[in-house]
């Protein structure tokens, strides 16, 4: 009986310090660091933090809110940092890492228009030697993330298939609807940015694409056309519609992830491309404007509901 209880007591015990030990990760003040700035840092917003954090630390803060330099404080481990609604996902794996290190500490919290959203972004680079998309990519993640939005960036990562009959699509596939799953009730979609020949320096050409078998995915490519076609600086015409899924990647990701999806391509300014949208090559600009299409779809959905 005795050793029953003490069993009890010990895993009760473990249980405890466990759990405390849960709520709250360590940061090392810096230079000129106060409270908020340790937060802000984390990736937490200091207005909502600040007296979880200060419960945490009562042992270690004499004077309102200095800090000692090179001191460790206990940062509460909160579903909302920035570091965990920001995730960039190896497919292959499946190993995590938050999106943004050093970012965090100019990032801060704009609204909560997208609290219950949930994107995946997928970057295809097929510009050799260039940043152009990858820092589209991370700009439309934070602009997202400020607004409330949880999002996942998945590493390109395109094996050359083993066998006829395996896509290099499918760690994609896996990797996102697992987390579909873990998200199940919220509104979930799929971006895949595919770039080909952008020199970041003259203007481009962007086609919105959609899979024909989902009105969701139709109307998600067709928001973020919508604000594409404001700043269209040519005198193309482009129709209203978004163009359908041809590639055989694109279809394979449409057939068989469980989230709505659409595709955007960025090629070289051409006379020849037509219902296509041509835009200056304004990394900020171009992010904000698909920021701007994504917060409309969310918007229009909401509504309905």
């Amino acid at each position: 009986m005795n050793f029953r209880l003490s069993l009890l007591f010990w895993v009760w015990a473990c249980t405890f310090i466990f759990s405390q030990e849960n709520q709250y990760t360590i940061a090392i003040a810096e230079q000129g660091d106060g409270i908020f700035s340790l937060l802000r840092k984390q990736g937490l917003d200091p207005v909502k933090h600040y007296g979880e954090f200060l419960a945490l630390n009562s042992d270690k803060i004499k004077e309102g809110s200095a800090l000692k330099l090179g001191t460790e404080y206990k940062i509460p481990n909160a579903s909302d940092s920035f570091k965990k609604t920001g995730i960039i996902v190896a497919p292959k794996n499946e190993e995590e890492a938050p999106i943004f290190d050093k970012e965090l500490a100019q990032m801060s919290l704009k609204s909560e228009k997208l609290k219950d959203a949930v994107y995946y972004l997928i970057a295809e680079n097929r510009s050799e030697g260039d940043s152009f998309l990858s820092d589209i990519s991370q700009q439309l993640a934070a602009e997202l993330m400020t607004h409330g939005a949880k999002v996942y960036i998945m590493e390109e990562d395109l094996p050359k298939a083993k066998s006829a009959n395996e896509n290099p699509m499918g760690n994609y596939v896996n990797v996102i609807n697992k987390r579909y799953l873990q998200h199940k009730g919220k509104y979930q979609r799929v971006l895949v940015i595919r770039s080909e020949n952008i020199s970041g320096s003259s203007a481009m050409d962007v086609a919105v694409y959609h899979y024909n078998k989902s009105s969701q995915g139709q109307r998600f490519a067709q928001s973020i056309q919508k604000v594409f076609k404001q700043k269209n600086i040519s005198n193309k015409t482009v129709d209203e519609a978004s163009l359908i899924f041809e590639d055989q990647h694109s279809l394979y990701l449409a057939k068989n992830i469980l989230p709505a999806i659409s595709l955007l391509t960025l090629e070289k300014t051409s006379p020849q491309s037509d219902s296509k949208i041509s835009l200056k090559p304004n990394k900020k600009e171009f992010a904000n404007l698909i920021s701007h299409g994504i917060m409309n779809d969310y918007a229009d959905v909401e509504f309905e509901n």
